[in-house]
C-alpha cells in the first residue's frame, strides 16, 4: 500500500474547523485500529498454529496465562482478562477441569460465585507453553528497543482506559 497520507488523522472535536478527513485520506496504515486488527489476528494465528502441536488452543493458553499469575478468579473475571465471550470461556474450562488443568470451586459465602484456581499440572503445562508465547513476542517486537517498547505499552493503557467497559 503506498503511504500519502501527510494529514492529522486525530483531528479533535476543537480543532476541527473542516470536516473529518475520511478513510481514503487517512488510509489504512494510518488507522490504527485496522494495524492493530491486523498484528493481533496474525499474532493469534501464528501462536494457534504453534499451539496446536502441544495440543493447546489459543483460548486455553490464554485462560493458563491468566491461572498462572492469579490466585483465583471468577469465570466473568477470566471472560475480560482472556478476552473471550462467557460462553467460550465456560467450554474451555470445562475442557481444562477435565485434564486436571484448572479447579472450579464454590465460594463458601457465594455457592453462585465460582472460583477457578490453576493446579500443578496446569502449571506445568504453562510452563511447556510459555517458550512459545515469549519467543512470538520476541520476534513480533524484533528491531523494537525497549524503551520504545515501554511507551508503547503505555500509549496501549491510555487507549485501553478510554475504551474498557469493566474495571479490569
Amino acid at each position: 500500500m503506498e503511504d500519502r497520507f501527510a494529514g492529522m488523522a486525530l483531528k479533535r472535536k476543537r480543532e476541527m474547523t473542516e470536516a473529518r478527513p475520511t478513510m481514503g485520506e487517512i488510509g489504512l496504515n494510518h488507522f490504527a485500529p485496522y494495524l492493530m486488527n491486523r498484528i493481533i489476528s496474525r499474532w493469534n494465528a501464528n501462536l494457534a498454529e504453534e499451539l496446536k502441536q502441544m495440543e493447546m488452543t489459543t483460548a486455553k493458553m490464554r485462560a493458563l496465562a491468566i491461572l498462572s499469575i492469579t490466585p483465583s478468579v471468577t469465570i466473568n473475571e477470566l471472560s475480560v482478562f482472556a478476552v473471550t465471550e462467557q460462553s467460550t470461556m465456560s467450554r474451555t474450562l470445562d475442557s481444562l477441569e477435565e485434564q486436571g488443568y484448572i479447579r472450579r470451586q464454590p465460594r463458601p459465602e457465594d455457592m453462585r460465585i465460582r472460583d477457578v484456581t490453576i493446579t500443578e499440572e496446569g502449571r506445568t503445562i504453562f510452563e511447556k507453553v510459555w517458550p512459545t508465547m515469549y519467543d512470538s513476542l520476541l520476534k513480533m517486537f524484533d528491531g523494537v528497543e525497549e524503551e520504545e517498547y515501554r511507551a508503547f505499552i503505555s500509549v496501549l493503557h491510555r487507549i485501553l482506559h478510554n475504551i474498557r467497559k469493566h474495571e479490569i
